[in-house]
């Protein structure tokens, strides 16, 4: 079964950027919708960025809306979130996840912690 394994994570303050990385071992990656979601402390997990299986399509929160941007490399079966212009309601754990094609997402990696700073 794919295992995500999720980097990049840290601590920085507000108008910072971080860059999450996310290692997938399946290779039959390129088949799957990829997404990345968080989860503040006490809160439920959310939605972030979705990407399609080839990069075409891209989805995002409407709170991360040009600010932060997933992107993906099938031939490294990894994907990206580049996030700019932190806010402190950011902070969280980010997690990796996979979709069948145009499906919900089942498959999850362990996280990364987030932290931004005021």
């Amino acid at each position: 079964q794919v295992q995500l394994v999720e980097s990049g994570g840290g601590l920085v303050q507000a108008g910072g950027f971080l860059r999450l990385s996310c290692a997938a071992s399946d290779r039959t990656f390129s088949s799957y919708d990829m997404g990345w979601f968080r989860q503040a402390p006490g809160k439920e997990r959310k939605f972030v960025a979705r990407i399609s299986r080839s990069g075409t399509f891209t989805y995002y929160r409407e709170a991360v809306k040009g600010r932060f941007a997933i992107s993906r490399d099938n031939a490294k079966n990894t994907v990206h979130l580049q996030m700019n212009s932190l806010k402190p309601e950011d902070t969280g754990v980010y997690y990796c996840a996979t979709a069948p094609e145009g499906g919900a997402f089942n498959t999850w990696g362990q996280g990364t912690q987030v932290t931004v700073s005021s």
